[in-house]
């Protein structure tokens, strides 16, 4: 095995053959640096040595223990972004048809090589894994884009639901709700943004907000209903009901929220995933005691996250809508 250590390795070669090893090398050394394999064990282990590197892999096909498309499979399924070669002395074309077909391979060039074409094949290769990079770098800076800008719609959508259902001035329950949120330190899982494009997913989104938002109010009535005559002082005892075992309750009234990932379900969660029952209850929750002329004071503890009822409550002047969005797009990126 040799590599060029004046530079990290853009090409794995993987042959047993010393000599198709030194031929190989003397040809594309000028054209980039390149580390090298006898085995597929071994070619594995290069691939995830050097795999943030590496750019092309060319494989030969017969080798002691393993066949190069077996390789170059790993590399398909691992490393994506590797443009994969193909090459044998032998006449395998079951091996080689059967290769291209499973997408395992970017070209198959066949031994005895000539040295002009060799190196234009890996140039072409090379530029084709610089035009994969670029523009993998550009697809993740869009979807960084619009999945702050769905991070964003949700947290105005919380604000819009909450006014629509308690009124357009009552924004301490959706303030109480993403301080919990943001005290657990939970920032938005990535949605597989490539299964849908926009309009599919400003649907989606529309879709789960409606259903969500329908279950708040659901819920919101059915608090209502049963505890018209309680006070929200002492409505922290009600929350391993509501909840359904998700918070611990203390002697002293304090509500302990292992689970805190749990608190963030509706800003967490893809488009395509439901927001569970609990969760609506959470927000309704929250929407209810701020009827009863309370609301919850919220700190991280050893344990989780603390809630405690608090008999009064300041004011809220307006909705804070951009400054969490800043913290939550902030946190995230």
């Amino acid at each position: 095995m040799n590599a060029n250590t004046n530079h990290a390795p853009l090409i794995l070669f993987v042959d047993d053959e010393a000599t198709a090893v030194k031929y190989f090398q003397r040809a594309i050394d000028a054209l980039a640096p390149v580390v090298t394999a006898s085995t597929v064990a071994e070619g594995k282990r290069m691939l995830d040595e050097h795999a943030q590197t590496l750019a092309v892999v060319v494989s030969d096909q017969r080798m002691p223990g393993g066949y190069g498309n077996e390789l170059l499979h790993y590399a398909r399924t691992q490393y994506p972004h590797i443009v994969r070669i193909l090459t044998t002395a032998y006449s395998e074309l079951e091996h080689t048809v059967e290769a291209v077909n499973q997408g395992q391979i970017h070209r198959y060039i066949q031994k005895p090589w000539e040295i002009s074409a060799l190196r234009m094949e890996l140039k072409q290769a090379l530029e084709l894994a610089a035009l994969r990079k670029d523009h993998a770098q550009l697809l993740r800076e869009k979807l960084t884009v619009r999945q702050m800008q769905t991070i964003s719609n949700r947290i105005g959508t919380l604000y819009t639901l909450c006014a629509s259902i308690s009124g357009p001035g009552d924004f301490l329950p959706v303030e109480t709700y993403l301080a919990a949120a943001s005290a657990a330190d939970v920032t938005p899982s990535e949605p597989n943004w490539l299964l849908m494009d926009y309009a599919d997913l400003v649907s989606a989104e529309a879709t789960r907000s409606g259903t969500f938002g329908f279950a708040v109010r659901n819920k919101l009535a059915e608090l209502t209903q049963r505890h018209s005559n309680g006070t929200g002082a002492d409505a922290s005892a009600l929350l391993p009901e509501i909840l359904e075992g998700r918070v611990n309750i203390s002697t002293d009234g304090a509500a302990t929220f292992a689970d805190v990932r749990f608190l963030a379900e509706f800003l967490e969660t893809p488009c395509d995933a439901a927001v569970s029952a609990q969760h609506a209850s959470w927000l309704a929750f929250l929407i209810w005691l701020h009827s009863e002329g309370c609301g919850l004071s919220v700190s991280k503890v050893e344990s989780g996250l603390q809630c405690r009822t608090e008999a009064s409550v300041n004011p809220i002047p307006g909705p804070r809508i951009a400054e969490w969005i800043d913290q939550f797009c902030d946190a995230k990126g």
